[in-house]
């Protein structure tokens, strides 16, 4: 890999969220542009590692960071975490790997509330297994199930069902959010 691609695939790591990036990757694979299994093993690898470097971070800096005035501000459900972890262990940070904010959040509360590694490191790694080839065979599919769609319909019109879909989805979702009522 160039310089130039490493420094893209870094910008698309932080304005991609992960399941879209592994997803598309999947579909790429489908279409052999990748290795379906050099894509889901590097993504288990990934998700594991990443969550380790959380897991220290929480660890070594988690007390700072949770005096800091955002951390604060959400200390009921910080709290609440934390205690879940404590309490549940392993099988709170395999869930917490099904949930995009759990996700990125688990791992540090699980350093902050002294969780054994070698727990936290084996249910990660349960995990990341799952939620890595879960991720890429999705996205394997989806892409065997999109040529299909374009073949039988022409790639225009997958790509205005997709539209619709989508629209669709947001129109959905703007007013049930406008439809729920807030606390005052």
């Amino acid at each position: 890999m160039g310089g130039d691609q490493v420094l893209l695939a870094l910008f698309v790591g932080f304005v991609v969220p992960a399941e879209t990036a592994v997803v598309l990757g999947g579909v790429a694979a489908e279409q052999g542009r990748v290795s379906v299994w050099l894509l889901g093993a590097l993504v288990v690898a990934a998700a594991v590692l990443g969550d380790s470097v959380g897991y220290e971070v929480g660890r070594h800096a988690g007390p700072r960071l949770l005096a800091s005035r955002i951390a604060r501000r959400h200390q009921e459900g910080i709290d609440r975490a934390t205690d879940t972890l404590a309490r549940k262990g392993g099988p709170a940070v395999l869930l917490a790997r099904l949930t995009a904010f759990l996700r990125a959040v688990t791992p540090a509360l699980a350093g902050v509330a002294g969780m054994r590694y070698r727990a936290f490191l084996a249910w990660n790694a349960v995990g990341g297994l799952l939620w890595g080839v879960g991720a890429v065979l999705i996205g394997y599919l989806a892409g065997a199930s999109w040529e299909s769609v374009a073949n039988t319909v022409g790639t225009t019109g997958a790509v205005v069902v997709a539209a619709v879909v989508v629209v669709g989805l947001l129109v959905w979702r703007v007013r049930r959010h406008r439809s729920t009522p807030t606390a005052a």
